[in-house]
């Protein structure tokens, strides 16, 4: 009987398992992996650097959406805002990862390399080296939440005879893109407060 064509397992199918877990279930194991893949679970610990090595291997699928082409865009604050949009729609996409890999060190050689541009872009620009990750920090925390709101149910908010609210109503009514609009109006004020930041740290 001949070798399959196909290998059973590698480090792919493994990422893409663990990842349809996720987005199911918020979680995964490995010999969650291993049953959906019908192998050994030992036979999934060749692959790859046991469960924390799985969760790295998700974070660059899910990072692999993020374009790291805007970080070269001609302005900082360009560069930032298309880098956001970006990174939430990355995250949008698979929102039940966000709580799993926010938890964990970011390993990934792939993602390092992109919050070094991050950096090296920011530095560039003449922020101060302190400010560097504060600022990194404020913006993935407006990005994820946001992504975690896209995920949420579009009606929040249900009004009842109990409790007289004619204002939120009004405020509800007039807006079927809350979570677009939202997000849009942090992030220009977040960028708007990172230009003032960034005259305090100019020395001239």
């Amino acid at each position: 009987m001949g070798r399959p064509r196909k290998a059973l397992l590698d480090r792919e199918r493994i990422t893409s398992t663990a990842l349809e877990l996720v987005d199911a279930q918020g979680e995964f194991s490995v010999p969650q992996i291993a049953r959906k893949l019908g192998v050994q679970t030992a036979s999934v610990y060749h692959h790859v650097d046991g469960r924390d090595g799985i969760v790295e291997l998700v974070r660059e699928r899910v990072c692999a959406a993020i374009d790291p082409a805007t970080l070269r865009l001609e302005g900082w604050d360009e560069a930032m805002t298309a880098w956001a949009r970006s990174y939430r729609a990355a995250f949008a996409a698979h929102p039940r990862a966000i709580p799993l890999l926010t938890t964990s060190p970011v390993r990934a050689p792939m993602v390092l390399l992109q919050y070094e541009q991050a950096v090296t872009r920011l530095l560039d620009a003449g922020f101060a080296l302190p400010d560097v990750m504060p600022v990194i920090i404020g913006l993935e925390n407006l990005v994820l939440g946001s992504a975690l709101d896209m995920a949420a149910p579009e009606a929040m908010w249900e009004l009842t005879d109990e409790a007289e609210t004619p204002q939120l109503a009004r405020a509800l009514g007039v807006t079927d893109t809350r979570s677009e609009a939202a997000f849009e109006l942090a992030l220009t004020g977040y960028v708007a407060y990172l230009r003032t930041l960034l005259e305090a740290d100019d020395p001239a």
